[in-house]
């Protein structure tokens, strides 16, 4: 009777959404994480809903383009699909970062370079011709050594520097082509003396620091200096804060694996991006799946959530349907380890949000659907062995819960620690994380198989274990994780509660709630 009247309260509390459909449908059973980006073609509540429904986890705010204004009329229309489905939605806000272009051309149509020729770059604003051209960037005049590459216009021009003076490059061309107008620069050989946030950078960070969002990227990462940088700003921003946003590092420069920067980028943050569009302008195309690997091991290695992004589903901003290659591109991702997948401008700005999203769920369902898939997670789990209780209860629970055939494992958190470390395990069973902070829940969107739900501090009785069980059971079975009485839970908690990375119970409970046991079980 307890587990009816549980089951009424329950359904009280999703009612907006159809209960049953809306549990069981493949949307609410996949443990791969999508990030879907918002734009033009997707603006509105409906259509930001549809994403949500159709597999999008988290909304990415794109702050290379439009306005403050129309970022927080998404922010809030966000909040409001994720209150209308009583489901935590992270926001994630993308700084620009610098981005590096060439000054003028005196011909429009701009200046076609031959192989072999010799080009300029110098600090003269005079508009260019076919011999040199103004660079904006004394850095890069300073940085670039004889025989560092430079790249224009993503890669389609290739020069070599060959000479340099006082306020200027000479390079020889190798791969010949047009060069127009500000068109962008990649060095790839060379770390620029440059922070990786712009005065515009700034603004924005700020911008979003007000209307609170929860994850932000930070574009043109270098080294690991340029994340306690931005750290250092949101902490100045407010410092009493005790659940600032979280930091996510795009990883798009070679200089970011030089000796163990990887390693030291992910410990500072706490989530990494694969930006393949940036990296396969600065890395040759063939070691990008190579580094993509590198980036996903070294971020299950410690634990944070890793996101591949770009060219996911290209064709689908013009069609219906993506290439092969795309679809086995997601899954590939997928069967790398990932956390996420994001799409950019499919969902953004293409003819087929909605679709592009669902495709990519599919392909999620897909893969985790297929035995390869724990085979592969398995012989590439992480060894978790920093020794502390924490991580051995977390490895029991995920030991107890394949041998007892548990149906979910739920931990209650407070800063998402134990929720993240069980995902690190990536175990059979979803993980049911329930945190009196809404701010946990959203950050724990990225985390791969983890279900975040919000349990405000009235409603979880800490100096009663027993009711927390209650409490525990109540939210399974209204997620549907859980759905016959003796479908049993692994639960762990860490006392005294509130305690950071504190996990010292463990505790098997069947759904019907913890003064229920028989011998069946």
């Amino acid at each position: 009777d307890m587990l009816d009247s549980s089951r009424k309260a329950s359904t009280a509390a999703s009612a907006p959404a159809k209960t049953d459909n809306f549990k069981s449908s493949p949307r609410w059973r996949k443990k791969t994480k999508q990030l879907a980006t918002l734009g033009p073609a997707s603006s509105d509540f409906e259509m930001i809903e549809k994403l949500f429904l159709a597999g999008a986890d988290v909304f990415r705010l794109n702050f290379s383009h439009g306005e403050h204004a129309q970022k927080k009329e998404l922010l809030d229309i966000i909040r409001a699909v994720e209150a209308k489905y009583d489901h935590p939605i992270a926001i994630l806000g993308d700084l620009q970062g610098p981005k590096i272009r060439t000054g003028t051309f005196g011909n429009p149509a701009g200046e076609l370079l031959q192989a072999g020729q010799i080009f300029r770059f110098d600090s003269d604003e005079t508009p260019g011709n076919a011999q040199r051209v103004f660079l904006p960037h004394p850095e890069i005049l300073e940085a670039s050594e004889v025989g560092h590459v430079l790249l224009i216009d993503d890669g389609k021009v290739k020069v070599v520097v060959s000479g340099k003076g006082p306020g200027y490059l000479d390079c020889e061309v190798v791969v010949g082509g047009m060069i127009k107008d500000r068109k962008g620069v990649n060095t790839p050989d060379s770390i620029l003396e440059i922070s990786c946030l712009t005065p515009k950078d700034r603004e924005d960070l700020d911008y979003m620091l007000g209307i609170g969002v929860d994850w932000v990227a930070l574009s043109f990462v270098q080294r690991p200096e340029d994340i306690v940088e931005i750290k250092r700003l949101i902490m100045s921003y407010n410092p009493n804060n005790a659940n600032p946003p979280h930091i996510m590092a795009k990883i798009e420069k070679p200089s970011c694996f030089w000796g163990d920067n990887l390693e030291r980028i992910v410990e500072l943050c706490d989530g990494i991006m694969v930006a393949r569009g940036d990296l396969g302008v600065e890395c040759q195309p063939e070691d990008v799946p190579i580094l993509q690997k590198t980036i996903i091991d070294e971020c299950r290695a410690q634990g944070k959530p890793s996101v591949v992004a770009t060219q996911m589903m290209e064709s689908m901003i013009e069609s219906p349907t993506p290439t092969r290659a795309e679809a086995s591109d997601a899954a590939t991702a997928i069967y790398d380890g990932a956390d996420a997948i994001m799409l950019s401008a499919e969902s953004a700005a293409g003819l087929y949000p909605e679709e592009s999203v669902l495709m990519q769920q599919r392909i999620i369902n897909r893969v985790e659907g297929d035995s390869h898939y724990s085979k592969y997670l398995q012989a590439t789990r992480p060894k978790i062995t920093d020794g502390s209780t924490a991580s051995a209860i977390i490895l029991a629970a995920r030991s107890v819960a394949r041998n007892v055939n548990a149906k979910c494992i739920a931990t209650f958190t407070n800063g998402g620690e134990t929720a993240r470390k069980a995902s690190m395990k990536r175990p059979e069973q979803p993980i049911c994380a329930i945190s009196p902070l809404k701010e946990t829940c959203r950050h724990l969107a990225m985390s791969w198989g983890v279900y975040p739900e919000y349990c405000p501090t009235e409603n979880l009785n800490t100096d009663n274990f027993r009711d927390m069980l209650r409490t525990c059971c109540e939210i399974t079975l209204r997620k549907g994780l859980v759905s016959e009485d003796k479908d049993l839970i692994v639960v762990t908690a860490g006392f005294p509660f509130g305690t950071p990375g504190a996990a010292n119970i463990i505790r098997v409970i069947p759904a019907a709630g913890p003064s229920y046991w028989d011998e069946t079980l």
